[in-house]
């Protein structure tokens, strides 16, 4: 695919929608968007022990990811992590709830599971000594890739290329 520029990648559109992406992918993109946000997941609650909410928006995204789940309250999770990363004191702790909005948000659209990868990155980084920021991120990179399912392993790695300066370029 040619460089990101704004438009929605056909991949990743439901079939049902005019796209290329079948549900069984479009399923695993959601899961795999869950492991990314669940993995850092602990930074937002050693910070925020009583707000659950990106908690929940992760569970949410595995149980539509299992079809048990409908898209709107998926949707409704991600607006409620989103809310808690507005109202998160610490700066990890507001990535880490931002990437699991985005990894909740992966059922409505699937092109979010880029976002959940990123801010988990962005968590990781920002939770480390300054020092070992970048390497820091660079092993939980290295992590989402390790953990990323054959079935959708090159649909996310040229996402990852096709989006990367929108990203921050967190994935070179």
């Amino acid at each position: 695919m040619a460089d990101y520029a704004g438009r929605r990648d056909p991949r990743f559109v439901a079939v049902h929608r005019g796209g290329l992406l079948d549900e069984a992918h479009h399923r695993l993109l959601a899961s795999w968007a869950a492991d990314c946000a669940e993995h850092v997941l602990p930074l937002f609650a050693a910070t925020n022990p009583e707000d659950d909410r990106p908690r929940r928006a992760i569970e949410t995204a595995r149980a539509w990811s299992r079809g048990e789940a409908p898209v709107d309250e998926a949707r409704e999770a991600a607006f409620a992590a989103h809310a808690a990363a507005r109202s998160a004191s610490d700066a990890a702790a507001c990535e880490v709830a931002r990437a699991a909005g985005h990894a909740v948000a992966t059922a409505h659209m699937a092109d979010h599971e880029l976002g959940a990868a990123a801010y988990a990155i962005r968590a990781a980084r920002l939770a480390a000594p300054a020092a070992d920021a970048t390497p820091a991120g660079e092993r939980e990179c290295a992590w989402q890739r390790e953990h990323l399912p054959d079935a959708i392993r090159e649909l996310v790695l040229s996402d990852e290329e096709r989006r990367n300066r929108k990203f921050w370029s967190l994935f070179a």
